[in-house]
């Protein structure tokens, strides 16, 4: 192949870096604060946004998920939560995140009056916007690691939800690396979902978040 033809490779290739830059830069810069330590020197909010992570088998959480729901215990115990939001995957009967998660605050002594479910929360994307449209919630603490946080956070600012990320960074993560690198591409689907605006693949009932959590505890919201 001739230097011509390898040149306009080299250029598409130049594009594409150039656009991932950007719109990871987007991402990150428009994101709203984090916070290392939440239990000291915040308001109270409302509820707590736990969003799902990885389950091993059918209810077994791993390290990173048990991290972001023992940080929403510690901040509900410490009065810095009223209610705790669990969103992630119920997509299939053999793979469910959010009741994991909910047997998991419940063995901690978190009322089960307080504890909601999201079972399409499948993305962040969906998890934020359907806390917004579908649970109203216009004012919350958003709980991950810090390495999602920004892109949380940007969903949370261009959708108008007054939000503080907390970091649940409780321990080291052996896979970090994998994990950091697995959100530069998922930065670049964050500013497509903004930029095209996307909404969730289910929607469905709406529920108070003021109300009883049980209402939204094994059934599928879509």
């Amino acid at each position: 192949m001739s230097w011509f033809k390898w040149r306009y490779f080299l250029y598409l290739a130049l594009i594409i870096l150039w656009f991932i830059w950007f719109a990871n830069m987007k991402v990150l810069f428009g994101s709203s604060d984090i916070a290392v330590d939440c239990d000291k020197n915040i308001e109270a909010y409302p509820v707590g946004i736990v969003l799902g992570a990885r389950v091993i088998g059918a209810t077994v959480i791993d390290g990173v998920y048990e991290d972001r729901l023992q940080t929403a215990i510690n901040l509900y115990k410490n009065g810095k939560i009223a209610k705790i939001l669990v969103s992630g995957d119920h997509g299939q009967v053999t793979y469910d995140e959010v009741n994991a998660g909910k047997d998991f605050l419940i063995k901690a002594g978190v009322p089960a009056t307080d504890i909601f479910l999201d079972h399409a929360g499948f993305d962040t994307y969906d998890s934020i916007y359907r806390a917004k449209y579908l649970f109203g919630i216009d004012k919350a603490l958003v709980i991950t690691q810090n390495f999602h946080l920004p892109r949380a956070l940007y969903f949370t600012e261009k959708l108008n939800m007054k939000a503080l990320g907390c970091s649940a960074d409780l321990h080291e993560y052996q896979n970090i690396g994998n994990m950091e690198k697995r959100e530069i591409l998922a930065r670049v689907k964050a500013w497509f979902s903004i930029l095209c605006n996307a909404h969730p693949k289910y929607m469905g009932e709406t529920y108070d978040i003021t109300g009883d959590g049980q209402k939204t505890w094994d059934q599928l919201s879509y």
